[in-house]
Order: C-alpha cells, then sequence, then structure tokens
C-alpha cells in the first residue's frame, strides 16, 4: 500500500526583537572632574602642576618656625612624600614657577596659599621655564640653558644634545652640516678656553693627515698676508728686507687679486688663487727693483751687509778652547782658505773705493 505524503511548509524563524534605547545615564563626577582637569591642562600645560607645588611648598630655606602662623604649606620633601614620587622632581617645578615668577609671569610664592588658584600663562610658555633633565640645576646645565636662550632655542633641546654625546657623535659622523655646525661652535669656543686650544693642538700634530693640512693652510694665509699688506698698506718688502713704497700699478694688482679671494665662498679652497697671487707679486716686486736703478744699487748693498753680517756672527761663534782635543788637518785648511778669500774680498773692495775716489777727482 502506497501512503499519499504532502510537502511540508518550513515555518518561519521569529524575528529578532529591535534593540532597546539606551537611556541615558547621569554624568559621572569622576568623569567630569577628569574632563576638566584635562582641560586645564590642555590650555596651561605644567602650570597647572607648578600651581600645585607653589602653593603648598614652603620657599626653600624658609624653616617651620619660619612659616606663617595658620599656614600649611609643606616642604618639598613633605609634598613629594604625599604625592609618592622623588624631591628632585618637586623642585623642578618649583624652580620653574621661580623664575616665572622673577618674570612676573606668575605670583611669587608667599603670595599664595594651599587650595588657591590664580591665572596660569598659556601652555606654550612652559617649555622657556621648565626642564625635566637633573642637569638644568647644576652650574653645567644653568651655562647650556643660557647658551641656548642666546642661540634663541629651548633650553631643554641644548641640555638633551649635552647629556647625549654619543648621538651628538653620531650626527656630526654622517650629516656634513651638523659637522660644519660643531666646526662653527668649537671655532667660537677655542677662542676663549686655552686647554681646549691646546688639547686641539696636540691633536692635530699628532695627525699627520691633519698637520699636512693646516701646513697647508698656514702657507697659503702666510700668501694671501703678503698680498694683503702691499694692497692694504701701498708699501713692498724686497728681497734684500729694504721697505719701500709700491707703484700704483703693483698696488692696483695687489688688490685685484686680494678682492678675486676675499670673493671665495667658505667652502672653496684659495691655496690655487693664493698661490697665484704670491707669485705675481713676487715677480712685480723684483721688476720693480730691477726698473730702478738706486734702488737696484741699494738693495746689492744691503744684501752685502746681510752677509756679512751672518759671516761675521758665524766665525764669531766658533771657539777654540782645548782646540787640542779635536783639532785637525781639516780644520786648518779650511780657515786658510777662508783667509785668503776674506784677502781677495779687502782687495777688492779698496780697489774699488780708489777707483771710486779717482772718478770723484775727475
Amino acid at each position: 500500500m502506497t501512503l499519499a505524503t504532502e510537502p511540508i511548509e518550513a515555518t518561519p524563524a521569529p524575528a529578532d526583537p529591535a534593540p532597546a534605547p539606551i537611556a541615558p545615564t547621569a554624568l559621572s563626577d569622576l568623569v567630569a572632574r577628569d574632563a576638566r582637569e584635562f582641560g586645564v591642562y590642555a590650555r596651561t600645560g605644567g602650570w597647572a602642576f607648578a600651581l600645585l607645588v607653589a602653593r603648598s611648598v614652603r620657599p626653600g630655606g624658609q624653616g617651620v618656625d619660619e612659616v606663617p602662623a595658620g599656614s600649611a604649606k609643606v616642604s618639598a620633601k613633605e609634598f613629594a612624600g604625599l604625592a609618592d614620587c622623588s624631591p628632585e622632581r618637586v623642585m623642578r617645578y618649583y624652580r620653574a614657577w621661580d623664575r616665572a615668577a622673577d618674570d612676573g609671569m606668575v605670583p611669587q610664592f608667599e603670595a599664595l596659599e594651599p587650595g588657591q588658584n590664580v591665572e596660569l600663562p598659556d601652555a606654550e610658555v612652559w617649555p622657556a621655564y621648565y626642564t625635566s633633565r637633573n642637569s638644568a640645576g647644576s652650574e653645567r646645565g644653568t651655562a647650556i640653558a643660557e647658551a641656548a636662550e642666546a642661540e634663541g632655542i629651548r633650553p631643554t633641546k641644548a641640555l638633551e644634545v649635552a647629556e647625549n654625546p654619543t648621538a651628538l657623535r653620531a650626527a656630526i659622523l654622517a650629516d656634513p652640516s651638523t659637522a660644519q655646525a660643531a666646526r662653527r661652535a668649537l671655532l667660537d669656543r677655542v677662542r676663549e678656553d686655552p686647554e681646549l686650544q691646546a688639547e686641539l693642538a696636540r691633536d692635530v700634530v699628532r695627525t699627520d693627515d691633519l698637520k699636512k693640512a693646516v701646513a697647508t693652510e698656514s702657507r697659503a694665509a702666510d700668501r694671501i698676508g703678503y698680498v694683503r699688506q702691499i694692497a692694504e698698506s701701498g708699501q713692498i718688502k724686497t728681497p734684500a728686507g729694504q721697505t719701500v713704497d709700491a707703484p700704483a700699478g703693483v698696488r692696483h694688482e695687489a688688490e685685484r687679486h686680494l678682492s678675486l679671494i676675499d670673493e671665495l665662498e667658505e667652502h672653496e679652497d684659495s691655496g690655487e688663487w693664493a698661490t697665484d697671487a704670491y707669485d705675481t707679486m713676487k715677480n712685480m716686486v723684483a721688476e720693480t727693483v730691477q726698473a730702478d736703478p738706486e734702488l737696484r744699487v741699494s738693495e746689492r748693498r744691503t744684501k752685502f751687509y746681510s752677509s756679512l753680517q751672518k759671516a761675521t756672527k758665524a766665525f764669531e761663534e766658533l771657539t777654540f778652547d782645548d782646540a787640542e782635543d779635536f783639532l785637525e788637518d781639516d780644520m786648518v785648511s779650511r780657515l786658510e782658505d777662508l783667509q785668503e778669500a776674506i784677502a781677495s774680498c779687502l782687495t777688492a773692495l779698496r780697489t774699488a773705493r780708489r777707483t771710486g775716489e779717482g772718478e770723484d777727482r775727475s
């Protein structure tokens, strides 16, 4: 027997109930307080915390007996204990407020009492008075902060660099612009620091590459100085050492070369320019001497006297004490040759003098 079957219709699943609307909750006092404190900090930055210290901590150096009657202020150490932090942290906020009070930004400590509120400066001003670094209160830190202010930067940045010399070294090694800034700073510092001058000098002479570079730059500086002296004084020094007025053309050429050198950029090498200028001026000085008969004679006379003076001094420095201990035949031979040379020189000079006197009489 076959049973007839009919299709069974699926029963639809019940729909999810619509979510019930969330009833608004009452604003928590704790949340409201946190929001207000956040707003204060957003507007004033660290000033909000500095005020807590300034109105609750008695001024430094003021003992318990010196606190005005009825004042509830405590020492920085006591305040730090209540705040569960270090006294040093409290004092950093204390000193920041003190510096701001000296500048008239905030009231003095004596004018504040616990719980008192005052109008606070903007948050942007806070970094100029506060630093979170322990070194800021030291003599070294104070000097760094003052130098930073003189350069127009925030003291905290300079103190951060000073406390991390390895990072400074890395920046100098990796970045040419940082190295240039460090070089300029060292030059400014070395002028006022004899010890640093000596240390740098020792470093230079112990480093062959630096020693060669210094010698090269020194030679270039001397040559530029030679050209500058002609351009500025209008005088030249002859090969024999005489100082005479420079012809207009020589001085003009010196000024031209000096102008070219002065126009070079700081990074440009002045060595070749200095050599060219020096060689040019040397040649012009020699030509000036040769072109003037009187100057030429004077130059020869000066050279002769200079050589005679050197020879005389060298001979006077000879000593013959205990000559028997070191006497050799070669020494006697050389002195005899010298004697003959001097005799010949004297004969030539006497002959020249007689000739000159004869020409004068004629």
